[in-house]
């Protein structure tokens, strides 16, 4: 009876072992959806996408590192224009707010304040990406979109679990690979890149999809196959957050839209109608059936500067996932022609004038 209960209670404890290792090796990382402003925003709406990962720190703005005590870790996403690299890492709070410190981040700004504060960071931090870098145009972004995002647009953090392993092998891949610019806006673009990271973390989920999106992929699409992979698999315990846009530099920033969207719901819709009404009702129809699944939740909490460690803070198992009913866009999955990152072995968000 005595050995009995010892060997129940040495069961008992390395389940308890194993519960503690399983809660301290997981960590957060969040797919940061990023919506349209300004006038390219206008003509192109599908907005921005880049990844949170609270392990994952900038050891250089092109060299990773595990993050040390205290820190927030790293956005990590593909730009144009930033001295031919491929992907930048920026701290989080400088990410959104253009400063090191939640404290310093202003609850108003002016075009001028917000050029300070990114000038002043890139004299600081940025320099090791060359001094002849460019502020970028409409045409081409440039590093003012690497600091002060929050300042451009409303941003949906949607929060999942990581491992050690996954980040320590993300960590690897992206330092020893080659960081030279593959950016294209239809085929190349921050969401592509995203698609390749998220694969590392759930292999053979994110692809390109010819329906609604014409075989592109768009930040839509993949927040979309996000929340659908959270819904089959609990264990990812997604969250949705919303950063919202701090007030005063810009108007407020737009909806995000798929490909078919964009064109059904804007001024795009005339001409095409004009050319040719049978591709344009039958976008129209691939809209109504596919193209309005929703993503947002309908009141997602708010996290402002000084709440920002909510991002890192480890859900309860028991926590419900903050996803709503979706509408399949029976997406038929094409083949990507990147090479994705294997499993376990781990855009373009324009200047002031420019923006995916």
């Amino acid at each position: 009876m005595l050995s009995i209960r010892k060997l129940f209670i040495c069961a008992l404890a390395f389940v308890i072992w194993g519960l503690i290792g399983c809660l301290q090796s997981n960590a957060q990382a969040a797919l940061l959806l990023e919506e349209p402003y300004g006038f390219f925003g206008t003509v192109n709406p599908t907005g921005h996408v880049a990844i949170y990962f609270e392990r994952i720190c900038a050891e250089t703005p092109v060299q990773l590192r595990r993050c040390k005590p205290g820190e927030l870790g790293a956005v990590i996403a593909r730009y144009q224009g930033i001295a031919g690299y491929d992907w930048v890492a920026i701290p989080l709070i400088p990410y959104l707010y253009a400063v090191d410190e939640p404290a310093e981040v202003p609850t108003r700004v002016s075009h001028d304040a917000v050029v300070a504060l990114r000038d002043l960071y890139r004299e600081k931090h940025l320099q090791i990406l060359g001094p002849e870098l460019s502020r970028g145009n409409f045409f081409r972004g440039g590093w003012t979109q690497l600091v002060g995002a929050a300042y451009e647009r409303r941003i949906y953090a949607f929060r999942f679990n990581t491992t050690e392993e996954q980040d320590d092998a993300l960590i690897k891949r992206l330092n020893a690979g080659p960081n030279q610019s593959k950016f294209n806006l239809l085929f190349s673009n921050c969401a592509d890149f995203s698609r390749i990271l998220l694969n590392g973390y759930f292999p053979r989920t994110f692809r390109r999809s010819i329906f609604p999106d014409a075989g592109m992929t768009t930040p839509k699409q993949i927040t979309y196959k996000l929340k659908r992979y959270a819904r089959k698999h609990p264990e990812t315990q997604l969250t949705v957050f919303e950063i919202p846009q701090v007030p005063g530099y810009r108007r407020e920033s737009g909806k995000i839209k798929g490909i078919d969207e964009s064109i059904v719901t804007t001024a795009y819709a005339i001409p095409l109608v004009l050319v040719n009404p049978y591709l344009a009702g039958g976008l129209f129809v691939d809209y109504l059936i596919r193209g309005r699944y929703h993503l947002i939740p309908k009141d997602p909490t708010v996290l402002g500067p000084d709440r920002l460690d909510t991002l890192t803070v480890h859900p309860a198992p028991q926590e419900n996932l903050a996803i709503e009913s979706l509408q399949v866009p029976g997406a038929n999955e094409t083949s990507t022609a990147l090479s994705p990152i294997p499993a376990n072995e781990s855009g373009m968000k324009g200047s002031e004038t420019a923006n995916e």
